[in-house]
């Protein structure tokens, strides 16, 4: 195992699916030249060269769209978003092309690429930036949609990203980028649609995706403390969902608490509430709770930022009304 950050476990990913496999390549904003904007392509570069590490105008539908066209013709792209507020203008090609063109195809044609970049808040950069956007993208049929918490993660599930047949969108979110954990040094992928149980618990089960895993792990320590053993299952991947993981843990625990930091109104959490209620409804001894951003663009003043997100004490008193101990 080796101690890394969170942006040099998907460099690392991206080197060595490049080594091992030459139709893969890099493309969007500042991905060459500048080491990319979060530098998580640093030495890229100069490892595999300009045909291979392609700096782009600033053009998100164009970039999208040629990388989906390289993808039909049998390579594997990875177009990195400088954030996926920005994505929002490739949309067409994410949604229309690459989601569509296997089944609109007849099976003809395999769209293998990643859409990769930042996505949730960052800090005090605005709403225009600051927007988790996961429960769009995963209501398309044909994406598969990831979001790793963590270093290993992180790399494990980019590299079963960059070898899928479909497209995959990769998020990431920018606070995690500094994040340090333990990577295992040896060759190891993560396939997608495994959830991974973070935390062990027998009270109450917490299910969190992307930095609000951190956020669950962190609320399951204090309730550890308030004699409540909380449960944290990440998803890892949003689409598609491993419910068979956080239904076992619910049929353990008989509660449920659902955090995310988007918005709330036809969120994630919407989602797996709704399945949790459809296939584990008897297990249940309390209503599912669902702890989410609040339904407003994300202020730019700090103190209002951090009213508008999830908190960990918001997830411990979700998590103490479930047992009945609020």
């Amino acid at each position: 195992m080796s101690k890394m950050t969170y942006r040099e476990a998907l460099n690392q990913a991206m080197v060595e699916e490049m080594k091992r496999d030459d139709r893969v390549f890099l493309m969007g904003e500042e991905v060459a030249e500048y080491n990319g904007a979060y530098k998580v392509s640093q030495g890229m570069l100069e490892k595999f060269g300009p045909k291979r590490v392609i700096d782009t105008p600033i053009t998100e539908l164009g970039f999208a769209g040629l990388g989906v066209g390289a993808a039909m013709a049998g390579l594997r792209p990875i177009i990195e978003f400088m954030t996926w507020n920005f994505a929002i203008l490739a949309l067409d090609q994410i949604v229309n092309a690459a989601a569509k063109m296997k089944y609109m195809s007849g099976g003809q044609y395999d769209v293998p690429m990643v859409f990769r970049g930042a996505g949730g808040s960052a800090a005090r950069v605005g709403a225009q930036h600051s927007q988790s956007l996961e429960n769009w993208l995963a209501n398309v049929p044909g994406l598969k949609v990831v979001m790793p918490s963590n270093p290993a993660d992180a790399k494990g599930l980019l590299k079963a990203s960059i070898r899928d047949n479909d497209p995959v969108v990769f998020i990431e979110n920018e606070i995690n980028y500094g994040d340090v954990g333990e990577v295992p040094d040896k060759e190891y992928i993560i396939p997608l649609g495994v959830a991974d149980v973070k935390r062990a618990g027998s009270d109450v089960t917490i299910v969190a995706h992307s930095r609000m895993t951190g956020f669950a792990l962190q609320a399951a320590e204090i309730l550890a403390g308030q004699g409540i053993e909380a449960e944290v299952i990440d998803p890892r991947t949003i689409r598609p969902l491993d419910e068979n993981t956080i239904l076992a843990s619910v049929a353990k625990t008989n509660r449920a608490v659902v955090v995310e930091e988007g918005w709330r109104f036809a969120g994630i959490g919407a989602e797996i509430s709704a399945r949790i209620m459809e296939r584990g409804f008897d297990d249940l001894d309390a209503p599912v709770i669902r702890v989410t951003g609040k339904d407003v663009p994300m202020p730019y003043a700090a103190n209002l930022e951090a009213m508008a997100l999830p908190s960990v004490a918001e997830i411990v008193q979700a998590a103490r009304v479930a047992c009945g101990k609020a």
